[in-house]
């Protein structure tokens, strides 16, 4: 009975349900999105101008400059339109009956906004060792400039991955398979794997999997408890918030972050020691939702 509510998400799932549907969904997301990569990319330097492109792509590559932070945010926005296109080619479906009820999940969202924010801010004062404190990565004006664009990025690239993979993928798995394990888990593995970058985190590669996979299973807890993506999202939203805008490690995504940690992400050391933090935080923001959506 606790995962009564995701009926609202699994019901208009029902009726294509099969696996073929949904193998031939993924594929056809993938490679609308792929096609959509490409227009994109040979688009973008149209919009630019003038601009120096080697210079952008760089700043793309590694998001260290606010421009490719905002470019590699909003490239999300292609994703949510390929999977339009293939829930109406292969499923029948709106985009919008992957998120629930847009009033509950409005609602949801924002209680759960709220209860994980004050959380994320509070610990924020925890103090760190000198070796983890971040620095000032952004003047304050500057930071401010570009907090709406920001926060209109941040919510594309959450949206659209909780959009795919906690009402996509778990509500058709969820109306194939009545097994939570299998609903909860296949998304949240799928999640962590694409979160696997060995090239960039080194031997802790895996450990970052882990806690991606991790996080995929409180996003789909949250999902199927409530009935909508309003909690979830909240919960990317705010997590990604403190680690793209807020405080990201040294020339890694930082393009936008008011504070820069003093390593970077091939730190093996530096970024095995905030690991744990980092998941007592997600687990805390996990329980922080569902005492507020309790009542």
């Amino acid at each position: 009975m606790r995962y009564a509510a995701h009926e609202r998400l699994v019901a208009p799932a029902r009726r294509t349900a099969g696996l073929g549907r949904l193998g031939a969904g993924i594929c056809l997301t993938v490679a609308v999105f792929l096609l959509l990569s490409i227009l994109w990319s040979g688009l973008l330097p149209l919009l630019l101008g003038g601009a120096d492109w080697a210079q952008v792509l760089q700043g793309v590559a590694t998001a260290t400059t606010p421009l490719g932070v905002l470019v590699n945010l909003f490239t999300f926005a292609l994703l949510l339109a390929a999977l339009a296109i293939s829930l109406r080619a292969v499923h029948r479906r709106g985009l919008l009956s992957l998120v629930g009820p847009l009033p509950l999940a409005a609602r949801q969202f924002g209680r759960a906004l709220l209860a994980v924010g004050v959380l994320y801010g509070v610990l924020a004062l925890v103090p760190l060792p000198d070796a983890l404190t971040p620095e000032r990565n952004l003047a304050t004006a500057t930071w401010l400039m570009f907090l709406p664009l920001g926060l209109a990025a941040l919510f594309c690239q959450v949206f659209a991955e909780e959009v795919a993979f906690r009402g996509y993928l778990q509500s058709q798995l969820a109306a194939r398979f009545g097994a939570p394990l299998v609903w909860l888990c296949v998304p949240a593995l799928a999640f962590g794997v694409l979160h696997l970058d060995s090239a960039t985190y080194g031997a802790n590669g895996w450990l970052v999997m882990i806690w991606a996979t991790v996080f995929g299973l409180a996003a789909a807890d949250l999902t199927a408890r409530f009935g909508t993506l309003g909690p979830a999202t909240a919960l990317h939203l705010v997590n990604n918030f403190s680690a793209i805008l807020i405080a990201a490690p040294k020339g890694q995504f930082d393009g936008l972050a008011l504070y820069a940690f003093p390593f970077s992400l091939d730190d093996e050391t530096a970024v095995l020691a905030v690991l744990p933090a980092d998941l007592l935080m997600l687990l805390c923001g996990w329980l922080a939702i569902r005492v507020a959506l309790r009542g």
